[in-house]
């Protein structure tokens, strides 16, 4: 079974969406830091909350090693954390959406997916009928993504 760690963005993205059960349909199980919980936690008020403590096929860790947070000072706690926990764990991948936690992930060797990656994957194994309207939606719900790249990843997913 694959390791997958993800971080707060791409949970956040996929709830604004109700579809979190992709991550379960694409990897079984995900696991997240506490840090990346209590930034979900944090937004108890919003509409699209769920408690993730209690959903069965997410393991909450806590890492390790704290003393390795200090390396990703320029990181918010969830993506620092995610990326501490990711390598503690060896996880065959890390779902993160920042750029500058992807560019961290990257340099500590971590094959990287986010939340666009999510919705093209589940698309290919039959999860999802179409992209484009879920990738609306996202904007609608204030998540950023440029024209070019919607038009990039629909080309990619036969949508144009």
């Amino acid at each position: 079974m694959l390791r997958v760690v993800s971080n707060t963005t791409p949970i956040i993205s996929l709830l604004k969406l109700d579809k979190l059960d992709l991550l379960q349909k694409l990897y079984n199980q995900i696991s997240i830091p506490k840090a990346v919980l209590n930034e979900i936690e944090a937004g108890k008020n919003k509409v699209y909350y769920k408690d993730l403590s209690k959903i069965e096929w997410i393991n909450i860790n806590p890492i390790q090693d704290t003393n390795a947070l200090k390396y990703f000072l320029d990181l918010d706690d969830g993506e620092a954390e995610a990326i501490v926990l990711a390598t503690e764990i060896e996880a065959d991948l890390i779902i993160i959406d920042e750029k500058l936690g992807r560019f961290h992930a990257k340099h500590a060797d971590l094959k990287i997916t986010g939340t666009i990656g999510i919705l093209i994957k589940a698309k290919k194994e039959g999860h999802l009928k179409e992209v484009k309207p879920l990738l609306d939606e996202l904007t609608e719900k204030n998540v950023w993504i440029s024209e070019k790249l919607k038009q990039d990843i629909l080309k990619r997913v036969n949508e144009s």
